[in-house]
């Protein structure tokens, strides 16, 4: 298992972060997702055979979330 903190766009309701953890909980690979909405952060754990950082941000693209990039990966702790 991998874990990832990718930085959002300011997040503009508390509402967004049921839609982000829902989407990617429901993302393949995706153990556990977790919004940290004042820092307009995404921190996932996920099992890097079935998914990566890039995947990830596609799914909240789709959202209609942009990412900042500068990815923070490692493996889980």
């Amino acid at each position: 298992m991998q874990t990832a903190t990718i930085r959002l766009e300011t997040l503009s309701c508390p509402s967004c972060v049921a839609k982000i953890e829902s989407a990617l909980r429901q993302t393949k690979g995706i153990a556990e997702a977790k919004v940290l909405f004042h820092a307009c952060k995404v921190k996932a754990t996920f099992d890097e055979n079935a998914t990566n950082t890039e995947r990830i941000a596609n799914v909240l693209a789709r959202l209609g979330y942009r990412t900042l990039g500068g990815y923070n990966n490692g493996p889980q702790k």
